[in-house]
C-alpha cells in the first residue's frame, strides 16, 4: 500500500468508500485538510448553523450541503458523505445507537451535512515545526475529553465543549501556539495548556472519545476545541436523529492546509 500521508484526498476517499481503510484518519494525505461531519434532518439545521455560528473555535463550519445531497461541493466535489469516512455514529435521542461503515441505507432526502474543520489539518504544520504528535507516533486516535467549557447555546442545542489533548515538551508550547493559531478555520490556537482539573478532566489517561496517549515527564498537556463537541451536543440536546464521523475517523477534503491558514 502506498504512504497514506503522501496520498491525495480523492484516491483515500475511494479506498475508503470500498471499506478498505477503516482507522483513524490522523496522519493521511498530508497538505489537506480534514472534517468532522455532523448530519441533521432539515428542521433541525438551521439551528445547528447558529450553534456553529456562534461556538466558531469547537465547530469552524468548512461546507454545508444542500438538502438532500451528500455532495459537499466546496471542499470535495467528488466526494459523497454517505461513504466516504470510515466509520460513523447514528444518534438517536440522544443515545449512540450503531456505529456503522456506510450511511447510504440511513440517508433521506432532507438531511443536510455540516463538514467542520479539524485540528487533525494543522498536524501537518506541527510536525514541519519540528513538534511531535504522539497520537500519529503511537498510531492510535487522537484522546479527546468533554470539559467543563459551555458551549453557546442556539435553538435546541446546547451542550459542553470537547476538547482534544496532545502533550508536548514544556520548550515547543509556545511555537505550537504560534503555528495552531494559523488555522482558525480548523479550531485554531489551544483553549488551555496545562491542568486538566481546570477543564473538569479528573483522568487524562481515560479520555471521553479516542484513545490515551503516553505522557512523559516534562510535557505538558495541550488543548484544542474539538469537532467532537456536536457529538457531546447530540446527547444533550436529544435531536430525533444526528449522524456524526466516529471520533477521529474524518472527511479528507480536496482543501490545502495552507489555504485555510493566515499570515
Amino acid at each position: 500500500m502506498n504512504n497514506l500521508a503522501d496520498m491525495k484526498p480523492e484516491q483515500l476517499r475511494e479506498m475508503i468508500r470500498r471499506n478498505e481503510l477503516v482507522k483513524p484518519t490522523a496522519g493521511m494525505a498530508n497538505g489537506y485538510a480534514q472534517a468532522n461531519l455532523a448530519i441533521l434532518k432539515k428542521e433541525d439545521a438551521f439551528d445547528f448553523l447558529l450553534f456553529a455560528q456562534r461556538n466558531p473555535k469547537s465547530c469552524p463550519i468548512l461546507d454545508v450541503t444542500e438538502p438532500g445531497s451528500p455532495i459537499p461541493q466546496m471542499v470535495a466535489p467528488t466526494g459523497d458523505i454517505r461513504t466516504d469516512i470510515p466509520k460513523y455514529r447514528i444518534y438517536r435521542h440522544g443515545e449512540l445507537t450503531e456505529e456503522v461503515i456506510d450511511i447510504t441505507d440511513y440517508w433521506e432526502d432532507d438531511m443536510v451535512g455540516f463538514l467542520i474543520g479539524c485540528s487533525f489539518t494543522f498536524e501537518h504544520a506541527l510536525l514541519n515545526n519540528n513538534i511531535s504528535v504522539r497520537h500519529i507516533e503511537e498510531d492510535c486516535n487522537v484522546p479527546m475529553y468533554l470539559t467543563n467549557i459551555p458551549c453557546v447555546k442556539a435553538g435546541k442545542f446546547h451542550g459542553m465543549t470537547v476538547a482534544s489533548m496532545r502533550p508536548l515538551p514544556a520548550e515547543d508550547v509556545v511555537r505550537a501556539v504560534q503555528v495552531t493559531s494559523r488555522f482558525p478555520a480548523v479550531h485554531g490556537a489551544p483553549i488551555h495548556i496545562g491542568s486538566p482539573a481546570e477543564l473538569g478532566i479528573t483522568d487524562i489517561n481515560q479520555p471521553d472519545f479516542g484513545d490515551a496517549v503516553t505522557i512523559k515527564d516534562g510535557e505538558v498537556p495541550v488543548f484544542w476545541a474539538c469537532g467532537v463537541t456536536p457529538q457531546a451536543v447530540a446527547m444533550a440536546a436529544k435531536p430525533a436523529l444526528m449522524i456524526t464521523h466516529a471520533p477521529g475517523h474524518m472527511f479528507i477534503t480536496d482543501l490545502r492546509d495552507e489555504k485555510l491558514g493566515v499570515l
